[in-house]
């Protein structure tokens, strides 16, 4: 039986947290929270399950000193990007393999000093740190990657991701994080802190690629993208206002030493129906080259009366669990899983 403990219980650590609780091969040994408000009930109870035994705390020692094999780490991005850093550390120091969905994906994109700083921890403690999701983690390292094998030469992979915001119902998300109603008259959020954030994010997609296909980065270019609305819109977060950001695309192109280049363009929007039929897909991805592949990816919510974002959540939440047997069996230092049969230069 492993051992889980889960940390962070927002809208993924929650989904997190019930896995954990009703899978058979795992038990809860301890839920970090932040708020005090949260800290001092039965884990149960957040995760809408009975009664499990475990008591919820926001004492960040208290959890270090826990017995475990693995830390489900699921808190919101933050600003500045490094900023889960002292945690990670500190959880990989005490002995506790990490399985994070915030970051950490291939430290080596933010520096020597960064990724040497985890991987330290990590065999201090003799411990395994692994950043894993959909994307990042898996659209462009384990799909598009696996697809290249197909390449007999491969110019460009392309990946369109476009993420529906308009039933998401967290302010703090939608016009913090995501940067939707705000004000390009104010701030043009193409430049500052968010796209510092997501910079350092995706970065780590780009440098994977790169290294995946046996060479390295020698350019990222950026070519962010904002869509204003033309008239109020309203969505499940509250109402974007005319003038306003409406849809924000984070869009880098990498260029390799050896010669492919990727092309990542994530969009968020409020409304789907403001870029055309080639935006309506959860992800498109073409590989360029001898031949051309086109693909297509959806992750579709089963429930109709359930808000649509509920489907990547679960999504996101299933690759981390999945990986937790990997990643424990895994030697110390930092994980990543990779594609098979990638394209190799001839």
């Amino acid at each position: 039986m492993t051992r889980v403990v889960q940390w962070a219980t927002g809208s993924m650590g929650r989904t997190a947290l019930r896995r954990v609780i009703d899978a058979e091969g795992l038990t809860l040994a301890g839920a970090y929270v932040y708020g005090a408000s949260k800290s001092g009930v039965d884990a149960g109870v957040l995760a809408r399950r009975p009664d499990c035994g475990v008591q919820t705390t926001n004492d960040r020692a208290a959890i270090l000193a826990l017995e475990a094999d693995v830390v489900l780490h699921c808190p919101r991005i933050t600003q500045p990007y490094d900023a889960l850093v002292d945690d990670v550390v500190a959880l990989l120091e005490s002995g506790k393999n990490v399985v994070s969905i915030a970051g950490f994906h291939w430290p080596a994109a933010q520096g020597d000093g960064y990724a040497s700083r985890l991987e330290e921890a990590a065999k201090r403690g003799g411990a395994t740190l692994a950043g894993v999701g959909v994307n990042p983690g898996l659209v462009v390292e384990r799909i598009a990657l696996a697809a290249s094998a197909m390449s007999h030469q491969l110019d460009r992979i392309s990946v369109f991701e476009t993420v529906d915001a308009s039933a998401m119902e967290s302010p703090e998300f939608v016009f913090g994080l995501m940067g939707l109603d705000s004000d390009p008259a104010q701030r043009d959020i193409r430049e500052g802190p968010l796209a510092d954030l997501y910079g350092a994010l995706f970065s780590e997609v780009l440098h994977f690629f790169a290294a995946e296909l046996g060479g390295k980065l020698v350019e990222i270019v950026p070519d962010h993208r904002l869509t204003l609305a033309e008239h109020p819109i309203e969505t499940g977060a509250g109402t974007i206002q005319p003038g306003h950001v409406a849809a924000t695309e984070w869009r880098w192109t990498a260029k390799t030493d050896l010669g492919p280049e990727l092309l990542l363009s994530i969009l968020w929007t409020a409304d789907p129906s403001l870029h055309g039929e080639d935006r309506q897909g959860h992800w498109t991805i073409r590989l360029d080259g001898r031949p051309v592949i086109r693909m297509t990816l959806d992750i579709e919510e089963s429930d109709p009366a359930k808000p649509p974002s509920r489907a990547l959540t679960d999504a996101t939440i299933a690759v981390a669990i999945n990986a937790i047997p990997h990643v424990v069996a895994a030697p110390p230092g930092l994980f990543a899983f990779h594609p098979p049969a990638a394209w190799r230069k001839a």
